[in-house]
């Protein structure tokens, strides 16, 4: 039986990457900073990344670990935590799987790792990471990224997932942010025009690749020390897609459009507060960070062909099933 170690297993790719694993007839470890065991067959281990001696407990006798905690927080503020989380964190996950002979690592990464502040088009894995990041998130995964993948093979095999815009049932982020400014009537504008497109990955299809890529990470593989961009392949508008989510719960989407350097200016108004008064509140952009009005207004969608030849990829869920089934959810 394998033993698999899910950090940041309670959340939305977690806790779904802990199921898929339990339900192939894995013993799961989770190393969470909170939640509670929703099945039997998982092991529960509170802790903190930036804890190494903590992270190498929870890996002894590990034959693999999935690395998906991190800390996602696009304002430009809280830099020194966003570091200490995506950039140290990871670093204690690779000494715990050295320190223990664990195999294989493999990282949820993001497709932000490539993103400049401008247009992506069918971007794929040649592009480089960018000199500057217009948000310290996708700089720390990115740094992170690269030290794991160049690390393969010095102890454990590893390779990085980097899905784009991850939605589905149990979504804790992208969806519940759209839903409590519908229901606010705070949907009033969009920012961007519909004519810039975004890619969207149902939560499954992400889930697929990880336990593809552990299945194909084996001594000489393609797969050691590479990065695979996943998503459904199907890029549409971003305003597109809120329209599908709403608007069949009952919601009004928007219906005038904001410019961009409205927004931009406002959302970096709002940060300075937010800086000033508290110091940069985590989890709470609300889609209004200078990154996000940035993301809007740009295409950045990605090719999964590279993950299809090495790893045998093929999105199960297509975008629209994965719509209605997220729209099922939360009706």
């Amino acid at each position: 039986m394998t033993r698999s170690l899910v950090t940041g297993g309670c959340g939305f790719v977690g806790r779904r990457l802990v199921d898929a694993l339990l339900d192939r007839g894995d013993e799961v470890i989770v190393f969470d900073l909170a939640g509670e065991p929703w099945r039997d067959g998982m092991r529960l281990v509170h802790g903190d990344l930036c804890d190494a001696e903590a992270v190498a407990a929870a890996c002894e006798g590990v034959d693999v670990v999935f690395h998906s905690a991190s800390l996602v927080h696009t304002k430009q503020n809280r830099g020194e935590l966003v570091r200490a989380v995506n950039i140290d964190g990871s670093r204690n996950v690779l000494a715990a799987c050295r320190r223990h002979g664990i195999g294989k690592l493999i990282y949820v990464s993001s497709a932000s790792v490539v993103y400049h502040g401008e247009d992506i088009r069918n971007g794929d894995e040649t592009m480089p990471y960018p000199e500057r990041f217009p948000a310290l998130y996708a700089e720390t995964k990115a740094i992170a990224e690269r030290e794991l993948l160049a690390a393969s093979g010095d102890g454990p095999l590893t390779c990085a997932i980097r899905p784009h815009v991850v939605f589905g049932p149990g979504d804790t982020r992208l969806v519940p942010a759209l839903l409590e400014r519908a229901k606010a009537g705070k949907m009033k504008f969009q920012v961007g025009s519909d004519d810039k497109l975004s890619d969207f990955t149902y939560v499954g299809n992400v889930i697929q690749a990880l336990l593809l890529a552990e299945e194909c990470l084996t001594p000489g593989s393609a797969a050691a020390g590479q990065a695979y961009f996943i998503t459904n392949g199907e890029p549409m508008p971003f305003w597109h897609f809120v329209r599908q989510v709403v608007e069949p719960l009952g919601y009004a989407a928007p219906k005038m459009r904001i410019p961009f350097a409205v927004a931009y200016a406002a959302a970096a108004v709002r940060e300075g507060v937010d800086t000033f008064l508290r110091g940069g509140t985590l989890h709470a952009e609300g889609g209004l960070s200078r990154f996000a009005i940035r993301y809007l207004c740009t295409d950045h969608y990605f090719s999964h062909a590279k993950a299809t030849r090495d790893l045998g990829y093929v999105p199960e869920t297509n975008l629209e099933q994965g719509i209605a089934e997220t729209v099922a959810s939360l009706r």
